[in-house]
């Protein structure tokens, strides 16, 4: 059960404090938007070079914009641990995800709430991990989708049937109250934000999401 917090949900003056604030957790997952794709703005190829360079822990950038085949590859480039792109963004996600793994990254496949998963279950060998969107890509602190679970307990089956070695992540409204529902359905992957960095102890708060899951996977 892996815990991602989103720096979306951190401060932004003082970025650097709030990573190493949660140090405990798997990845840090960086949200970058480029105001086309969902209306926001946040990060770009600079600003995740410098949060790689200060960070304890691998980096999940998660790419909502547009141009995924020209931009995607140099988030690679600067070392991202993992590079997921959203489905909605690309005519060819196998050629892409063959270029980041390439390049060194594992490469994630994104999908919004409305995406049927249904075409993408056969390509599942081609990526690392599959992001199973819980709100609609854009802002945090939105409410989970629990009418979202079948989607991805249909994306676990097929891991599961043909053995594979993919992450099955989760983003969106993840919290001790949701995450239990994300883990029973498949889920083993989970971008938090509000939920770690709104709270008074980060650590303390991965190690609540972790447990929580662990919890409920287990049953």
């Amino acid at each position: 059960m892996r815990i991602q917090p989103s720096i979306l949900s951190a401060d932004f003056v003082n970025i650097q404090a709030g990573i190493e604030s949660v140090a405990s957790a798997d990845a840090v997952h960086v949200d970058v938007m480029d105001n086309h794709f969902v209306p926001n703005l946040t990060f770009g190829p600079e600003m995740v070079r410098r949060v790689q360079a200060v960070s304890p822990i691998p980096l999940d950038v998660h790419l909502m914009i547009t141009d995924v085949d020209r931009w995607a590859p140099g988030y690679a480039e600067l070392g991202a641990f993992s590079v997921t792109f959203h489905a909605e963004a690309t005519s060819d996600p196998v050629g892409l995800a063959r270029t980041l793994r390439s390049l060194g990254a594992r490469a994630g496949l994104a999908l919004k709430p409305g995406t049927d998963v249904t075409p993408y279950l056969e390509l599942l060998p081609e990526f690392d991990q599959l992001l199973v969107m819980t709100v609609e890509p854009g802002f945090g602190g939105q409410s989970f989708m629990t009418e979202l679970m079948p989607k991805v307990a249909a994306v676990r089956s097929a891991i599961d049937a043909g053995s594979l070695e993919v992450w099955l992540q989760v983003d969106g409204g993840i919290s001790t109250e949701t995450i239990g529902r994300a883990a029973e359905a498949g889920a083993d992957t989970f971008v938090a934000g509000f939920s770690v960095f709104g709270a008074s102890n980060a650590a303390e708060a991965i190690g609540d999401l972790r447990a929580a899951a662990e919890a409920a996977h287990s049953h």
